[in-house]
């Protein structure tokens, strides 16, 4: 028993060198490339979709001592990175609003987050490792049947999506009940859109989702459709539309930054442990924060990737 206890100790002390030592080696490089995550069922068993609540927890552990950290999606879209200096940014988003993502249960008498669910380890996690940060976009179905409508427990539909948002998570639109975009005309596309809003806006007032994650991963005829517009006298406006994959994602500093074309990472095994060996073996390939959410760090060498708007006196060469 002891000998387990001292295992444990020594590998968390390697784990919190490992981050410390990370962040002392890597220069600041804001045009490198991020993830952003896409999760599904956090549920049991492991399977194509899901990912059972104890790699999920794995996974934070593991972004953590890699020296990642939480960026809330709305904020990379400003290209106002917030993470600590010599971290990288990571943003996680949560697809389809199904049980496992988020769940009360009572517990002698009294209501609490289910610690097995993904926001309960999220909150646990933030708990153990404030600096980690939090933030994450859900994507939630307002009008699906079930186990998808709103995390599956109607009697706390409102209460779920506040806490959400008054604790510093994102609400994302994935239309009203999953719909394919690309079988319907403009007029039901537009009403997917506006509906799944006036949901959420049930709950949640004045609460307008800026990102929208694609169905299937499939695109309407015209994107624009999802982008603006009034239906039923509701009008939406999205800043993003997210792939269903498509790898890393650029910098939001750089050309190659596409916001109605935001390539996501799938969070299974296979695709995560290939990423994080990706940027382990291509260092200069990954997104480094200066730590000053005012200002862009680029190496010399790279400064005509720089979008026009960020070639101004806050960029900083290196």
């Amino acid at each position: 028993m002891r000998l387990a206890l001292v295992a444990v100790l020594l590998l968390a002390a390697a784990l919190m060198f490992a981050a410390f030592a990370w962040a002392a080696q890597r220069p600041a490089n804001e045009l490198g490339r991020l993830m952003i995550l896409e999760y599904h069922k956090v549920d049991y068993p492991e399977e194509r979709w899901t990912r059972t609540p104890e790699n999920f927890r794995r996974d934070l552990e593991t972004l953590y001592a890699r020296g990642y950290r939480l960026q809330s999606l709305n904020a990379l879209l400003d290209g106002r990175i917030t993470v600590p200096a010599g971290t990288t940014p990571v943003v996680l988003t949560f697809d389809d609003s199904s049980p496992g993502q988020f769940r009360y249960v009572e517990t002698n008498g009294a209501l609490e987050i289910d610690p097995k669910c993904a926001v309960g380890i999220l909150e646990a996690f933030l708990r153990e490792k404030p600096d980690f940060g939090r933030a994450a976009t859900f994507y939630v179905l307002p009008g699906a049947s079930k186990p998808n409508r709103l995390f599956n427990q109607p009697e706390y539909e409102g209460k779920k999506l506040q806490y959400l948002v008054s604790h510093g998570y994102e609400i994302g639109n994935h239309t009203l009940w999953h719909a394919n975009l690309a079988k319907y005309p403009e007029a039901t596309v537009r009403a997917q859109v506006a509906d799944a809003q006036v949901w959420i806006q049930k709950h949640v007032p004045d609460y307008k989702t800026r990102t929208l994650a694609l169905p299937h991963g499939v695109y309407p005829p015209d994107v624009s459709w999802v982008l603006h517009g009034t239906a039923k006298g509701t009008t939406y406006n999205h800043d993003a539309v997210l792939m269903v994959a498509g790898g890393a994602a650029p910098s939001p500093y750089s050309r190659a930054f596409d916001p109605i074309r935001l390539p996501r990472i799938q969070a299974v095994e296979r695709d995560l442990v290939y990423w994080l060996n990706y940027f382990d073996k291509n260092p200069l390939e990954r997104f480094v924060s200066d730590g000053d959410a005012n200002s862009v760090t680029v190496p010399t060498a790279r400064c005509d990737k720089l979008r026009d708007e960020f070639r101004t006196p806050k960029v900083v060469v290196r």
